[in-house]
């Protein structure tokens, strides 16, 4: 293929002013990392870590192996596990601002991405700690980035690195399908269609299926796992999910950057000189459709905002530079206001007294409070059991498991089970431990598990001191007998996925 405008012709890549950001950034994340605790995903994935696969009932590998080497690096600690999260959120500014710098962005508009990149509520939310949601940043703003470069030089080898990136996202999240199908939609429209025509994109897929297929035949394997899990989501959740899909796109990122990206999207039909950008433009709104159709989740589609704001930052400087005195003091204004609650909303800086107000909007700052109390109530109930020989902890959900493997040890309690995800997997008990059974968790009547778990009383109910509303807060915790079937029988009936 014949090569576009080279990359000796783009503005020099911003280096110090970005570096202070992103330098500002680490510190900021690295000293409120251990605030509050792990996040039930977050136990999670330190369980999973320790049992490396190719893959999970509800995931790709890569975030739970991120964990085990995060871990294994810094220390089994919330502020251990999440410097690689820090790490995956610098690495997500620099490429933000290089898409910024692709579109002809000099100085003043990357270290305005820089800024709002790291600052974006949804940035600073998935940022503090380790989440699928965190990786996939990073690699969607890969592949948009080497996708862009693509579409600006024509460069065909550029494929290598789209493949490269998308071989990595399957392996994170396959979320990254809707990523590249409205890629491919908005070159098939918008082009330019030559970077179609070279082998170098047969090659860039064969890329993407090698680093695919180890994960996509333990899916296959198991049942497609990752698929029933979905279809739970869109089933109970895809109403709601549509109802909010449209007003939480103007404020996951945050309200005073809906100017930017939506700049974002236009400029490519607007500026001749980034007209190769079009594809970008058109990929949006397709992932929107796609969600909208499949019942999926808001903050899926954010993520693409990101290489908007980048290609945004140009024209929203321009018309800064335009505007007067009093409505650039006024954007001014709201930009303050906006940080000041994405600050509130995505980091832990208020005492975990006083989330309340904060979990309407961003309901993971409670899920990382409460776990240490959790296990000292399971302690505290475990103390009351029988027979501890032959009894069995079993957790309703795999927060509570991943709390009591990591908890319960220096308290005394036995290895947890429970039936959820993927501890469906590492389970069942062994059927020499034949009860009783200290179970976590209502049962519902009717359900497989009221028919097998029999003779339950109520032990204690838990709370957290902080008196948080969050879901493991007023959970109780039972006493019951045996089992009416063996465990290797019964956990086949057990197994959920919600």
């Amino acid at each position: 293929m014949g090569a576009g405008r080279e990359s000796g012709s783009l503005p020099r890549f911003a280096a110090l002013p970005v570096g202070v950001v992103v330098a500002l950034q680490a510190v900021v994340l690295t000293l409120l990392s251990s605030r509050y605790g792990f996040h039930r995903d977050e136990l999670y994935f330190l369980a999973a870590g320790k049992r490396p696969a190719w893959g999970y009932v509800d995931q790709p590998p890569i975030t739970p192996w991120l964990a085990r080497a995060s871990t294994a690096l810094f220390g089994e600690t919330p502020m251990g596990l999440r410097a690689v999260a820090t790490l995956l959120a610098m690495a997500t500014v620099v490429v933000v601002v290089l898409i910024t710098r692709e579109g002809g962005g000099g100085r003043g508009a990357q270290l305005f991405t820089a800024v709002a990149t790291a600052l974006s509520t949804y940035v600073l939310v998935v940022s503090h700690m380790l989440a699928t949601n965190t990786a996939d940043m990073l690699l969607w703003s890969l592949i948009a980035f080497f996708g862009l470069r693509l579409l600006r030089t024509g460069d065909g080898r550029w494929w290598l690195a789209v493949g490269a990136a998308a071989g990595l996202g399957m392996m994170n999240k396959w979320l990254v399908l809707l990523l590249l199908s409205g890629l491919g939609i908005g070159v098939a429209v918008a082009g330019p269609r030559r970077v179609l025509r070279t082998w170098w994109l047969a090659a860039g897929v064969g890329v993407a299926a090698v680093l695919t297929a180890p994960v996509v035949l333990w899916q296959a394997s198991h049942g497609w796992p990752m698929l029933t899990v979905a279809s739970g989501i869109s089933e109970d959740d895809g109403g709601q999910n549509r109802v909010l899909f449209v007003p939480m796109q103007l404020v996951y990122l945050s309200p005073v950057l809906v100017p930017v990206w939506v700049a974002g999207l236009l400029r490519p039909w607007r500026d001749a000189g980034v007209r190769w950008a079009r594809a970008l433009a058109i990929a949006y709104p397709v992932v929107c459709v796609e969600l909208l159709a499949l019942g999926g989740k808001p903050y899926y589609s954010v993520p693409l905002l990101l290489p908007l704001v980048a290609l945004g930052a140009v024209p929203a400087l321009r018309w800064l530079a335009r505007t007067g005195t009093v409505a650039r003091a006024l954007t001014g204004v709201a930009a303050a206001v906006c940080v000041v609650v994405s600050v509130l909303i995505g980091l832990p800086v208020l005492p975990a007294p006083a989330l309340g107000p904060v979990l309407a909007v961003n309901k993971e700052s409670g899920e990382q409070v409460g776990w240490p109390e959790f296990a000292d109530t399971v302690a505290a109930a475990w103390a009351q059991v029988p027979d501890k020989d032959t009894a069995v902890i079993l957790a309703g959900n795999y927060g509570e498991a991943g709390a009591l493997e990591y908890y319960g040890p220096e308290r005394g309690l036995p290895q947890p089970y429970s039936p959820h995800m993927s501890f469906a997997d590492w389970g069942p008990p062994p059927d020499r431990l034949v009860g009783p059974v200290l179970l976590i968790g209502r049962l519902e009547r009717g359900s497989p598990a009221s028919r097998l778990i029999t003779g339950c009383r109520t032990v204690v109910m838990n709370h957290n001191a902080e008196g948080l509303d969050n879901d493991e807060d007023g959970v109780t915790i039972s006493l019951c007998g045996t089992l009416t079937r063996p465990w290797s029988a019964a956990w086949p009936q057990l197994r959920h996925y919600y």
